[in-house]
Protein backbone atom coordinates (compact mmCIF):
# COMPACT_ATOMS: atom_id res chain seq x y z
CA UNK A 1 0.00 0.00 0.00
CA UNK A 2 1.56 2.91 -1.30
CA UNK A 3 1.67 6.40 0.60
CA UNK A 4 -0.81 8.17 -1.29
CA UNK A 5 -3.68 5.95 0.15
CA UNK A 6 -2.33 5.60 3.00
CA UNK A 7 -2.45 9.31 3.33
CA UNK A 8 -6.32 9.23 1.63
CA UNK A 9 -7.34 6.75 4.51
CA UNK A 10 -6.18 8.65 7.21
CA UNK A 11 -8.82 10.65 8.11
CA UNK A 12 -11.90 8.29 7.33
CA UNK A 13 -10.30 5.92 9.74
CA UNK A 14 -9.62 8.62 12.09
CA UNK A 15 -13.33 9.52 11.54
CA UNK A 16 -14.06 5.83 12.33
CA UNK A 17 -12.51 5.71 15.27
CA UNK A 18 -14.42 9.03 16.74
CA UNK A 19 -17.76 7.29 15.74
CA UNK A 20 -16.73 4.19 17.58
CA UNK A 21 -16.28 6.01 21.04
CA UNK A 22 -18.86 7.72 20.80
CA UNK A 23 -21.03 5.15 22.30
CA UNK A 24 -19.48 5.81 25.65
CA UNK A 25 -20.78 8.47 26.03
CA UNK A 26 -24.72 6.72 26.51
CA UNK A 27 -26.00 4.62 28.95
CA UNK A 28 -24.54 2.18 30.22
CA UNK A 29 -21.55 4.16 30.00
CA UNK A 30 -22.42 7.61 30.64
CA UNK A 31 -19.31 9.81 30.08
CA UNK A 32 -21.37 12.32 28.26
CA UNK A 33 -18.38 14.89 27.71
CA UNK A 34 -17.65 12.95 24.99
CA UNK A 35 -20.71 13.54 23.09
CA UNK A 36 -19.13 17.19 22.62
CA UNK A 37 -15.38 15.90 22.11
CA UNK A 38 -17.11 13.62 19.21
CA UNK A 39 -18.66 16.29 17.33
CA UNK A 40 -15.55 18.62 17.70
CA UNK A 41 -13.40 16.08 16.55
CA UNK A 42 -15.42 15.38 13.29
CA UNK A 43 -15.43 18.73 12.27
CA UNK A 44 -11.81 19.05 12.54
CA UNK A 45 -11.20 16.16 10.54
CA UNK A 46 -14.03 17.48 8.22
CA UNK A 47 -11.80 20.44 7.89
CA UNK A 48 -10.90 21.65 4.03
CA UNK A 49 -11.89 18.35 2.83
CA UNK A 50 -13.81 18.15 -0.27
CA UNK A 51 -17.44 17.46 -0.49
CA UNK A 52 -16.54 13.87 -1.29
CA UNK A 53 -14.12 13.63 1.07
CA UNK A 54 -16.38 14.97 3.79
CA UNK A 55 -19.30 12.06 3.14
CA UNK A 56 -16.63 9.30 3.36
CA UNK A 57 -15.32 10.90 6.44
CA UNK A 58 -19.04 11.12 7.05
CA UNK A 59 -19.76 7.47 6.69
CA UNK A 60 -17.24 6.11 8.39
CA UNK A 61 -17.68 8.15 11.49
CA UNK A 62 -21.54 6.30 11.37
CA UNK A 63 -20.09 2.87 10.83
CA UNK A 64 -18.38 3.77 14.09
CA UNK A 65 -20.63 4.87 15.99
CA UNK A 66 -23.88 2.30 14.78
CA UNK A 67 -21.70 -0.26 14.19
CA UNK A 68 -20.80 -0.40 17.81
CA UNK A 69 -23.76 1.69 19.53
CA UNK A 70 -26.90 -0.65 17.94
CA UNK A 71 -24.11 -4.10 18.04
CA UNK A 72 -26.90 -5.44 20.29
CA UNK A 73 -28.94 -5.52 16.84
CA UNK A 74 -26.99 -8.63 15.85
CA UNK A 75 -27.77 -10.16 19.11
CA UNK A 76 -31.47 -10.75 18.45
CA UNK A 77 -30.67 -11.76 15.25
CA UNK A 78 -28.02 -14.03 15.48
CA UNK A 79 -29.37 -15.89 18.82
CA UNK A 80 -33.11 -15.71 17.82
CA UNK A 81 -32.89 -15.34 13.88
CA UNK A 82 -31.90 -18.86 12.91
CA UNK A 83 -29.47 -17.88 9.86
CA UNK A 84 -26.01 -18.45 9.80
CA UNK A 85 -23.41 -16.76 11.25
CA UNK A 86 -22.15 -15.10 8.12
CA UNK A 87 -25.60 -13.90 7.00
CA UNK A 88 -26.55 -12.72 10.19
CA UNK A 89 -23.27 -10.32 9.81
CA UNK A 90 -24.03 -9.83 6.50
CA UNK A 91 -27.50 -8.00 7.60
CA UNK A 92 -26.34 -6.35 9.89
CA UNK A 93 -23.34 -4.63 8.27
CA UNK A 94 -26.54 -3.46 5.84
CA UNK A 95 -28.20 -1.84 8.82
CA UNK A 96 -25.17 -0.06 9.80
CA UNK A 97 -24.22 0.89 6.09
CA UNK A 98 -27.58 2.63 6.15
CA UNK A 99 -28.19 4.07 9.32
CA UNK A 100 -24.43 5.61 8.60
CA UNK A 101 -25.82 7.33 5.06
CA UNK A 102 -26.73 10.15 7.55
CA UNK A 103 -23.51 11.33 8.99
CA UNK A 104 -22.36 10.73 5.27
CA UNK A 105 -24.68 13.16 4.37
CA UNK A 106 -24.00 15.68 6.73
CA UNK A 107 -20.16 15.16 6.01
CA UNK A 108 -20.88 16.30 2.66
CA UNK A 109 -23.60 19.49 3.05
CA UNK A 110 -20.75 20.44 5.33
CA UNK A 111 -17.91 20.31 2.79
CA UNK A 112 -20.56 21.33 0.26
CA UNK A 113 -21.78 24.49 1.68
CA UNK A 114 -20.04 25.67 4.79
CA UNK A 115 -16.64 27.21 2.59
CA UNK A 116 -18.87 29.43 1.05
CA UNK A 117 -20.74 30.74 4.18
CA UNK A 118 -18.66 33.44 6.56
CA UNK A 119 -18.26 31.78 10.00
CA UNK A 120 -21.25 33.02 11.30
CA UNK A 121 -23.83 31.37 8.77
CA UNK A 122 -21.84 28.88 8.39
CA UNK A 123 -22.53 27.85 12.46
CA UNK A 124 -26.26 28.41 11.66
CA UNK A 125 -26.18 26.49 8.73
CA UNK A 126 -24.39 23.18 10.51
CA UNK A 127 -26.61 23.04 13.29
CA UNK A 128 -29.56 23.21 10.92
CA UNK A 129 -28.26 20.16 8.80
CA UNK A 130 -27.27 18.28 11.70
CA UNK A 131 -30.85 18.67 13.44
CA UNK A 132 -32.55 17.89 10.19
CA UNK A 133 -30.54 14.67 9.39
CA UNK A 134 -31.49 13.50 12.71
CA UNK A 135 -35.14 14.17 12.10
CA UNK A 136 -34.64 12.46 8.57
CA UNK A 137 -33.54 9.40 9.91
CA UNK A 138 -35.96 9.51 12.95
CA UNK A 139 -38.64 9.66 9.67
CA UNK A 140 -37.54 7.74 6.85
CA UNK A 141 -38.51 3.83 6.46
CA UNK A 142 -40.51 4.21 9.67
CA UNK A 143 -37.81 6.22 11.64
CA UNK A 144 -35.01 5.21 13.81
CA UNK A 145 -33.79 8.00 15.82
CA UNK A 146 -31.32 5.67 18.36
CA UNK A 147 -28.22 7.42 19.80
CA UNK A 148 -29.38 10.70 19.31
CA UNK A 149 -26.48 13.03 20.75
CA UNK A 150 -28.80 14.34 23.28
CA UNK A 151 -29.92 11.48 25.37
CA UNK A 152 -26.29 11.20 26.56
CA UNK A 153 -26.98 14.12 28.26
CA UNK A 154 -29.88 12.45 30.76
CA UNK A 155 -27.30 13.00 33.50
CA UNK A 156 -25.74 16.09 32.45
CA UNK A 157 -26.97 20.13 32.98
CA UNK A 158 -27.76 20.43 29.46
CA UNK A 159 -30.77 17.77 29.98
CA UNK A 160 -32.28 20.77 31.83
CA UNK A 161 -33.28 22.05 28.03
CA UNK A 162 -35.48 18.75 27.71
CA UNK A 163 -38.16 20.31 28.96
CA UNK A 164 -38.32 22.98 27.05
CA UNK A 165 -37.72 21.81 23.75
CA UNK A 166 -37.24 18.41 24.17
CA UNK A 167 -34.25 15.96 23.51
CA UNK A 168 -33.68 17.86 20.06
CA UNK A 169 -33.44 20.98 21.90
CA UNK A 170 -30.38 18.93 23.78
CA UNK A 171 -29.11 17.55 20.84
CA UNK A 172 -28.51 21.30 19.17
CA UNK A 173 -27.29 22.59 22.50
CA UNK A 174 -24.31 19.81 21.97
CA UNK A 175 -23.63 20.29 18.70
CA UNK A 176 -23.64 23.93 19.11
CA UNK A 177 -21.27 24.01 22.16
CA UNK A 178 -18.86 22.21 19.98
CA UNK A 179 -19.01 23.97 16.64
CA UNK A 180 -18.25 27.23 18.58
CA UNK A 181 -15.23 25.15 19.55
CA UNK A 182 -14.06 24.24 15.95
CA UNK A 183 -15.05 27.29 15.02
CA UNK A 184 -12.51 28.58 17.67
CA UNK A 185 -9.58 26.28 17.00
CA UNK A 186 -9.76 26.48 13.55
CA UNK A 187 -10.15 30.67 13.38
CA UNK A 188 -7.53 31.05 16.12
CA UNK A 189 -10.21 33.31 17.89
CA UNK A 190 -11.87 32.30 21.10
CA UNK A 191 -14.15 34.48 21.14
CA UNK A 192 -15.90 31.93 19.75
CA UNK A 193 -15.68 29.84 22.36
CA UNK A 194 -18.64 32.50 24.14
CA UNK A 195 -21.61 30.54 22.58
CA UNK A 196 -20.29 27.07 24.16
CA UNK A 197 -19.99 29.04 27.56
CA UNK A 198 -23.46 31.25 27.39
CA UNK A 199 -24.55 27.57 26.62
CA UNK A 200 -23.43 25.93 29.61
CA UNK A 201 -24.54 28.50 31.58
CA UNK A 202 -27.93 28.84 30.39
CA UNK A 203 -28.26 25.13 30.93
CA UNK A 204 -27.23 25.65 34.60
CA UNK A 205 -29.97 28.18 34.50
CA UNK A 206 -32.42 26.38 32.91
CA UNK A 207 -32.08 24.02 35.91
CA UNK A 208 -33.61 26.32 38.15
CA UNK A 209 -37.19 26.64 36.54
CA UNK A 210 -39.93 24.17 37.90
CA UNK A 211 -42.45 23.46 35.29
CA UNK A 212 -44.13 21.17 36.69
CA UNK A 213 -44.88 20.71 40.71
CA UNK A 214 -45.57 17.05 42.35
CA UNK A 215 -48.85 16.36 43.49
CA UNK A 216 -48.43 14.90 47.05
CA UNK A 217 -51.88 13.81 47.66
CA UNK A 218 -51.58 11.53 45.05
CA UNK A 219 -49.05 9.28 45.21
CA UNK A 220 -49.04 5.69 43.88
CA UNK A 221 -48.22 2.53 44.77
CA UNK A 222 -46.65 -0.05 42.53
CA UNK A 223 -45.32 -3.16 41.60
CA UNK A 224 -43.58 -4.09 38.94
CA UNK A 225 -42.80 -7.93 38.09
CA UNK A 226 -39.77 -8.58 36.42
CA UNK A 227 -40.60 -12.66 35.34
CA UNK A 228 -36.65 -13.24 33.77
CA UNK A 229 -38.24 -15.60 31.53
CA UNK A 230 -36.12 -16.94 28.78
CA UNK A 231 -36.56 -15.72 25.42
CA UNK A 232 -35.85 -18.70 23.81
CA UNK A 233 -38.57 -20.96 26.64
CA UNK A 234 -41.12 -17.84 26.20
CA UNK A 235 -43.85 -19.24 23.58
CA UNK A 236 -42.94 -22.79 24.21
CA UNK A 237 -46.42 -24.83 24.80
CA UNK A 238 -45.39 -26.28 28.17
CA UNK A 239 -43.92 -23.14 29.07
CA UNK A 240 -47.43 -21.33 29.30
CA UNK A 241 -48.87 -22.50 32.63
CA UNK A 242 -45.57 -22.28 34.73
CA UNK A 243 -44.65 -18.76 33.25
CA UNK A 244 -48.33 -17.61 33.92
CA UNK A 245 -48.27 -19.67 37.75
CA UNK A 246 -45.16 -17.89 38.49
CA UNK A 247 -46.32 -14.04 37.17
CA UNK A 248 -48.83 -14.89 39.64
CA UNK A 249 -47.42 -16.36 42.35
CA UNK A 250 -45.30 -12.78 42.06
CA UNK A 251 -48.63 -10.96 42.20
CA UNK A 252 -50.04 -12.31 45.07
CA UNK A 253 -47.29 -11.24 47.53
CA UNK A 254 -48.07 -7.71 46.48
CA UNK A 255 -51.85 -7.21 46.36
CA UNK A 256 -51.34 -4.00 48.91
CA UNK A 257 -49.72 -2.18 45.65
CA UNK A 258 -51.94 0.62 43.94
CA UNK A 259 -51.02 -1.25 40.43
CA UNK A 260 -49.29 -4.04 39.71
CA UNK A 261 -47.38 -4.16 35.97
CA UNK A 262 -46.73 -7.37 34.55
CA UNK A 263 -44.28 -6.44 31.07
CA UNK A 264 -44.98 -6.82 27.52
CA UNK A 265 -46.26 -10.00 26.34
CA UNK A 266 -45.84 -11.16 29.84
CA UNK A 267 -48.90 -13.90 28.99
CA UNK A 268 -47.09 -16.16 26.56
CA UNK A 269 -50.44 -16.85 24.39
CA UNK A 270 -53.08 -15.13 22.46
CA UNK A 271 -55.54 -13.35 24.97
CA UNK A 272 -58.49 -15.47 23.30
CA UNK A 273 -56.75 -18.33 24.87
CA UNK A 274 -56.31 -17.62 28.67
CA UNK A 275 -60.02 -15.82 28.76
CA UNK A 276 -60.70 -17.71 31.62
CA UNK A 277 -57.56 -17.07 33.37
CA UNK A 278 -58.00 -13.54 32.93
CA UNK A 279 -61.50 -13.26 34.50
CA UNK A 280 -60.06 -14.59 37.75
CA UNK A 281 -56.95 -12.48 37.75
CA UNK A 282 -59.41 -9.73 37.49
CA UNK A 283 -61.91 -10.88 40.07
CA UNK A 284 -58.60 -11.20 42.55
CA UNK A 285 -57.38 -7.99 41.82
CA UNK A 286 -60.57 -6.20 42.44
CA UNK A 287 -61.09 -7.88 45.70
CA UNK A 288 -57.65 -6.47 46.53
CA UNK A 289 -58.83 -3.33 45.50
CA UNK A 290 -55.94 -3.00 42.92
CA UNK A 291 -54.74 -2.48 39.25
CA UNK A 292 -53.02 -5.53 37.41
CA UNK A 293 -51.92 -3.90 33.98
CA UNK A 294 -50.10 -6.74 31.34
CA UNK A 295 -48.75 -7.29 27.76
CA UNK A 296 -50.85 -9.50 26.21
CA UNK A 297 -50.86 -10.39 22.20
CA UNK A 298 -54.76 -10.24 20.84
CA UNK A 299 -56.50 -10.91 17.94
CA UNK A 300 -59.36 -9.31 15.92
CA UNK A 301 -61.05 -10.21 12.66
CA UNK A 302 -57.91 -11.82 11.69
CA UNK A 303 -55.29 -8.86 12.93
CA UNK A 304 -52.94 -9.62 15.42
CA UNK A 305 -51.97 -6.90 17.60
CA UNK A 306 -49.04 -6.15 20.57
CA UNK A 307 -51.52 -4.93 23.10
CA UNK A 308 -51.81 -3.89 26.98
CA UNK A 309 -54.58 -4.48 28.86
CA UNK A 310 -55.93 -3.23 32.63
CA UNK A 311 -57.51 -5.35 35.26
CA UNK A 312 -59.30 -5.09 38.38
CA UNK A 313 -59.77 -1.69 39.86
CA UNK A 314 -60.52 0.05 36.41
CA UNK A 315 -63.00 2.15 34.96
CA UNK A 316 -64.54 -0.54 33.23
CA UNK A 317 -66.80 -3.61 34.11
CA UNK A 318 -65.53 -6.97 34.97
CA UNK A 319 -62.76 -8.52 31.58
CA UNK A 320 -65.05 -9.79 29.18
CA UNK A 321 -63.02 -10.71 25.67
CA UNK A 322 -65.58 -8.88 23.74
CA UNK A 323 -65.39 -5.70 25.32
CA UNK A 324 -61.78 -5.43 26.90
CA UNK A 325 -60.22 -1.81 26.67
CA UNK A 326 -57.02 -2.82 25.51
CA UNK A 327 -54.03 -0.12 24.08
CA UNK A 328 -52.90 -1.49 20.48
CA UNK A 329 -49.50 -0.60 19.79
CA UNK A 330 -48.94 2.00 16.83
CA UNK A 331 -45.52 2.21 15.89
CA UNK A 332 -44.14 -1.39 15.21
CA UNK A 333 -40.59 -2.26 14.95
CA UNK A 334 -39.08 -3.00 11.59
CA UNK A 335 -38.58 -6.81 11.12
CA UNK A 336 -39.34 -7.49 14.54
CA UNK A 337 -43.17 -7.10 14.29
CA UNK A 338 -43.64 -6.48 10.63
CA UNK A 339 -41.60 -7.17 7.49
CA UNK A 340 -41.04 -4.03 4.95
CA UNK A 341 -41.61 -5.78 1.37
CA UNK A 342 -42.97 -8.64 2.92
CA UNK A 343 -44.01 -10.79 -0.35
CA UNK A 344 -39.92 -10.46 -1.27
CA UNK A 345 -38.22 -10.92 1.77
CA UNK A 346 -39.73 -13.73 3.64
CA UNK A 347 -39.05 -16.36 1.44
CA UNK A 348 -35.59 -15.05 1.69
CA UNK A 349 -34.31 -16.59 5.26
CA UNK A 350 -36.16 -17.95 8.83
CA UNK A 351 -35.04 -14.06 10.49
CA UNK A 352 -38.27 -12.55 8.73
CA UNK A 353 -40.36 -15.38 10.08
CA UNK A 354 -39.10 -14.59 13.30
CA UNK A 355 -42.42 -15.28 15.78
CA UNK A 356 -44.87 -12.32 16.12
CA UNK A 357 -43.19 -10.77 12.87
CA UNK A 358 -46.96 -9.90 11.55
CA UNK A 359 -48.71 -7.45 13.38
CA UNK A 360 -50.95 -4.82 12.46
CA UNK A 361 -50.91 -1.05 14.04
CA UNK A 362 -53.22 0.43 16.52
CA UNK A 363 -54.47 3.86 16.06
CA UNK A 364 -51.89 6.75 16.36
CA UNK A 365 -54.33 8.43 19.07
CA UNK A 366 -55.36 6.01 21.64
CA UNK A 367 -57.00 6.82 25.18
CA UNK A 368 -55.42 6.66 28.42
CA UNK A 369 -55.40 3.25 30.64
CA UNK A 370 -56.97 3.39 33.61
CA UNK A 371 -55.70 1.48 36.35
CA UNK A 372 -57.13 2.70 40.04
CA UNK A 373 -57.56 6.14 39.72
CA UNK A 374 -55.13 7.12 37.45
CA UNK A 375 -54.79 7.59 33.59
CA UNK A 376 -51.23 6.32 31.89
CA UNK A 377 -50.23 7.18 28.48
CA UNK A 378 -49.03 4.17 27.27
CA UNK A 379 -46.21 3.28 25.11
CA UNK A 380 -44.69 0.18 24.05
CA UNK A 381 -41.11 -1.13 23.92
CA UNK A 382 -39.86 0.71 20.84
CA UNK A 383 -42.45 3.37 20.79
CA UNK A 384 -40.69 4.99 23.73
CA UNK A 385 -37.90 6.73 21.30
CA UNK A 386 -40.94 8.52 19.42
CA UNK A 387 -41.19 11.55 21.72
CA UNK A 388 -44.01 13.33 19.50
CA UNK A 389 -46.12 9.83 19.49
CA UNK A 390 -45.72 9.95 23.42
CA UNK A 391 -46.65 13.38 24.10
CA UNK A 392 -49.47 13.57 21.22
CA UNK A 393 -51.27 10.90 23.60
CA UNK A 394 -51.09 12.81 26.24
CA UNK A 395 -54.34 13.93 28.56
CA UNK A 396 -55.14 16.61 31.22
CA UNK A 397 -56.21 13.67 32.85
CA UNK A 398 -52.92 11.63 32.02
CA UNK A 399 -50.59 11.12 35.77
CA UNK A 400 -47.85 8.86 34.14
CA UNK A 401 -46.26 7.69 31.17
CA UNK A 402 -46.20 3.67 30.96
CA UNK A 403 -43.99 1.62 28.89
CA UNK A 404 -43.85 -1.87 28.83
CA UNK A 405 -40.33 -3.79 27.26
CA UNK A 406 -39.40 -6.96 26.81
CA UNK A 407 -35.46 -6.59 26.15
CA UNK A 408 -34.44 -10.29 26.42
CA UNK A 409 -33.65 -10.27 22.96
CA UNK A 410 -30.69 -8.30 23.30
CA UNK A 411 -28.69 -10.31 26.09
CA UNK A 412 -26.23 -8.67 27.92
CA UNK A 413 -25.70 -6.14 25.47
CA UNK A 414 -25.80 -2.35 25.63
CA UNK A 415 -29.89 -2.17 24.32
CA UNK A 416 -31.45 -1.99 27.35
CA UNK A 417 -29.33 0.37 28.85
CA UNK A 418 -29.60 2.44 26.12
CA UNK A 419 -33.67 2.29 25.91
CA UNK A 420 -33.80 2.94 29.73
CA UNK A 421 -32.00 6.43 29.16
CA UNK A 422 -34.15 7.15 26.37
CA UNK A 423 -37.44 6.57 28.84
CA UNK A 424 -35.48 8.80 31.01
CA UNK A 425 -36.10 11.68 28.44
CA UNK A 426 -39.36 10.90 28.41
CA UNK A 427 -39.70 11.88 32.00
CA UNK A 428 -37.98 14.81 31.99
CA UNK A 429 -39.48 16.24 28.49
CA UNK A 430 -42.80 15.51 29.85
CA UNK A 431 -42.73 16.31 33.23
CA UNK A 432 -44.45 12.90 33.87
CA UNK A 433 -42.70 9.93 35.79
CA UNK A 434 -42.15 7.35 34.10
CA UNK A 435 -43.19 3.19 34.95
CA UNK A 436 -41.15 1.23 32.90
CA UNK A 437 -41.62 -2.69 33.42
CA UNK A 438 -39.81 -5.12 31.41
CA UNK A 439 -39.06 -9.51 31.27
CA UNK A 440 -35.41 -9.26 32.61
CA UNK A 441 -34.14 -5.49 32.83
CA UNK A 442 -33.99 -2.81 33.15
CA UNK A 443 -37.10 -2.74 35.05
CA UNK A 444 -37.43 1.13 36.67
CA UNK A 445 -39.55 4.17 38.18
CA UNK A 446 -38.79 7.77 37.45
CA UNK A 447 -39.70 10.67 39.02
CA UNK A 448 -40.51 13.69 36.34
CA UNK A 449 -36.92 14.68 36.54
CA UNK A 450 -36.26 11.30 34.77
CA UNK A 451 -33.76 10.49 37.94
CA UNK A 452 -34.75 7.17 38.80
CA UNK A 453 -36.49 6.83 41.76
CA UNK A 454 -36.14 2.79 42.10
CA UNK A 455 -34.80 -0.23 39.73
CA UNK A 456 -33.67 -3.74 39.84
CA UNK A 457 -31.25 -6.06 38.98
CA UNK A 458 -31.35 -7.17 35.39
CA UNK A 459 -31.70 -10.83 34.78
CA UNK A 460 -33.17 -11.39 37.93
CA UNK A 461 -36.72 -12.88 39.09
CA UNK A 462 -38.04 -9.94 41.20
CA UNK A 463 -40.59 -6.87 42.08
CA UNK A 464 -39.91 -3.36 42.25
CA UNK A 465 -41.83 -1.61 44.45
CA UNK A 466 -42.31 2.17 44.43
CA UNK A 467 -44.06 5.23 44.88
CA UNK A 468 -44.23 7.68 42.65
CA UNK A 469 -46.26 11.18 42.60
CA UNK A 470 -48.08 12.80 39.53
CA UNK A 471 -47.48 16.06 38.68
CA UNK A 472 -49.54 19.36 38.14
CA UNK A 473 -48.79 22.10 35.03
CA UNK A 474 -47.08 21.45 31.48
CA UNK A 475 -43.59 21.58 30.08
CA UNK A 476 -42.90 24.38 26.94
CA UNK A 477 -42.27 20.61 25.56
CA UNK A 478 -45.28 19.24 26.25
CA UNK A 479 -47.46 22.66 25.95
CA UNK A 480 -45.67 23.29 21.50
CA UNK A 481 -43.63 20.32 20.90
CA UNK A 482 -40.73 20.21 18.49
CA UNK A 483 -42.40 22.89 16.43
CA UNK A 484 -40.87 25.62 17.99
CA UNK A 485 -37.41 24.23 16.92
CA UNK A 486 -38.59 23.40 13.34
CA UNK A 487 -39.50 26.96 13.24
CA UNK A 488 -35.92 28.17 14.01
CA UNK A 489 -34.26 25.41 11.71
CA UNK A 490 -36.28 26.76 9.03
CA UNK A 491 -35.34 30.35 9.92
CA UNK A 492 -31.37 29.20 10.10
CA UNK A 493 -31.68 27.44 6.66
CA UNK A 494 -33.12 31.01 5.16
CA UNK A 495 -30.70 33.20 6.47
CA UNK A 496 -27.82 30.29 5.17
CA UNK A 497 -29.36 30.22 1.71
CA UNK A 498 -30.16 34.14 1.69
CA UNK A 499 -25.83 34.41 2.87
CA UNK A 500 -25.28 31.93 -0.35
CA UNK A 501 -27.06 33.87 -3.05
CA UNK A 502 -25.36 37.28 -2.00
CA UNK A 503 -22.01 35.60 -2.01
CA UNK A 504 -22.98 34.32 -5.44
CA UNK A 505 -23.77 37.99 -6.24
Amino acid sequence: MNSSIIHRLKRPLAAFFVGAVTPLAFAPYSYWPIAFASVLVLLLIQHKQTAKQGLASGFSYGLGLFGFGISWVHVSIDTFGGMPKLASLFLMLLLVSYLSLFPALFGYVNRRYSPKLNNAHSFAFLIAAWLSIDWLRGWMLTGFPWLLLGYSQIDSPYANFAPIGGVDLVTLSVVASSLGLYFAVTNKRWQWAIPTVAIGLLSVTAGKTDWVTPDHDQVTSVALVQGNIAQEKKWLPAERWPTLLKFMDLTRENWDADIIVWPEAAIPAFEREVRSFLTSLDEAAKLNNSAVITGVVTAEQGDYYNSVITLGKTNHDAYDYATQQRYHKYHLLPFGEFVPLESLLRPLAPFFNLPMSSFARGERIQPNLVAGDHHLVTALCYEIIFNQLVRDNITQDSDYILTLSNDAWFGTSAGPWQHMEIARMRALELGKPVIRATNNGVTMVTDHKGDIVAEIPQFTTAVLRAEITPTQGVTPFLNFGVLPLKLLVLLLFMISVLSLRQSKG
